[in-house]
């Protein structure tokens, strides 16, 4: 469960703050990456399928677009509010950086419970939303995505009430789409295989052999449940247990993530899988495994539960899921924590590549999207561990945050935002494309 009293939006600022100075840049970077250039808060009317008008909260974040638009998904949750998804804009703007992918950072989110909602209920608040922020998107401003509680389904309607709302059809101005309306092959499985390379990559470098290796993935939506079944099914590894917000399924032996994909298809839960043990959430973190995944929802792993960890590798395949008490304990137990603005932003990399083929109206194979996505995970991960092992006073996460901020703040600087007076030209720290 998620820890309320802990402010994802103050811990990304204090991370800010930090790598802006060990860049040694002017504080005026810090004042612009700290705020959101424009938050907008909607109130969305919908009719229910009783009849009544429920008003629902919306809103949409927009960090920064120094490197180009703003991006990033739509969360239908019913926790959702307004800092963190601030705190999820602040992080998009530097995953697209650790990326160099052309984009700044944006998010959005509604305050519901969608699993709640009908079918047609649904649509009319993904359409009522896209109404309410209109004038704040398009493909060359704010292109949304799939996020937490959406698909692409969602996606589709979005896109359709956006283009009446044109005129026109306008493919471009959000991704996560079905492919038949302009999305592209391989982007349900984008942020899962990201992450999976820089999990290859982190194998590489530590000697870990992946082949046969014990892994453990905290949530068993999109992202864990496709990392479970690649690392099983492409690279041999013993997936030890699984969880979702019902319960887990442990077996030391091993699953058959396959089988309990189709299992929690058909029940709605990993809980009761055939073989399997039900153990607590601290009980799956805790578990002896070479590799876990945390990825479901922020501060999952805290200076509560940080010291238990036994895994060599962790890979955030979900936002925000460690705290910066946890860092601290998990670095000095040298566990290699792979970070979320860099393992799993294997999403908004084809996202990047769903916009390039609709603006080209030309689109590529499954085989050419997966390369390419590698090339760029692979290019991302070792600018990040290049620096990290080049600076002693700096962990992964450090890192990215330092090679994402020293690309903004260029752009940033280049553009003119911050004047001649106020920046410093560093000496780069690692060599970027």
């Amino acid at each position: 469960m998620m820890t309320q009293e802990i402010n994802c939006f103050e811990i990304v600022k204090d991370l800010i703050d930090t790598s802006v100075k060990k860049l040694n840049l002017n504080k005026s970077v810090y004042n612009i990456l700290s705020e959101p250039q424009r938050v907008l808060t909607v109130q969305i009317p919908v009719q229910m399928d009783d009849g009544e008008i429920r008003i629902f909260t919306g809103y949409r974040s927009q960090h920064n677009n120094a490197l180009g638009p703003y991006k990033g998904g739509i969360r239908f949750h019913q926790d959702v509010n307004l800092d963190e998804v601030k705190a999820l804009s602040t992080w998009m703007s530097l995953k697209c950086a650790v990326l160099n992918v052309p984009y700044g950072g944006g998010k959005g989110g509604i305050i519901v419970n969608h699993k709640e909602l009908s079918q047609g209920e649904l649509e009319r608040l993904s359409r009522g939303y896209i109404r309410a922020i209109a004038p704040v998107l398009g493909a060359d401003l704010d292109i949304p995505a799939p996020d937490v509680g959406t698909n692409g389904q969602v996606m589709s309607w979005m896109m359709d009430e956006f283009s009446r709302y044109r005129g026109q059809n306008e493919f471009g101005m959000i991704t996560g789409k079905p492919v038949i309306v302009g999305g592209s092959m391989g982007r349900v499985e984008a942020t899962s295989r990201g992450c999976v390379f820089t999990i290859r990559e982190a194998a590489k470098v530590t000697g870990l052999e992946l082949n046969g290796a014990t892994v453990v993935v905290q949530g068993f939506g999109n992202v864990g449940s496709i990392a479970a079944r690649l690392l099983q099914q492409e690279d041999g590894c013993r997936i030890l247990a699984v969880s979702d917000s019902t319960g887990s399924a442990y077996n030391p032996n091993g699953l058959d993530i396959a089988a309990v994909e189709e299992f929690k298809a058909r029940t709605g839960s990993v809980k009761g899988f055939p073989g399997s043990k039900d153990i607590s959430n601290d009980e799956l973190l805790s578990l002896e495994c070479d590799i876990l995944v945390p990825a479901a929802l922020e501060n999952q792993i805290t200076d509560k539960n940080a010291a238990k960890i036994k895994a060599k590798i962790i890979a955030e395949g979900a936002n925000g899921p460690t705290t910066p008490e946890a860092d601290r304990i998990l670095a000095d137990k040298k566990i290699l924590v792979l970070p979320d603005v860099l393992a799993n932003a294997g999403g908004v990399t084809v996202s990047y590549f769903e916009w390039v083929q609709n603006q080209y109206g030309y689109y590529w194979n499954e085989e050419e999207v997966n390369n390419r996505l590698e090339r760029k995970m692979v290019e991302a991960f070792n600018n990040v561990y290049g620096l990290y092992r080049k600076r002693k006073d700096v962990d992964m996460r450090g890192a990215a945050y330092m090679v994402a901020i020293e690309r903004i703040s260029q752009a940033m600087y280049m553009r003119g935002w911050l004047g001649n007076q106020v920046y410093q030209e560093v000496k780069r720290e690692v060599k970027l494309a």
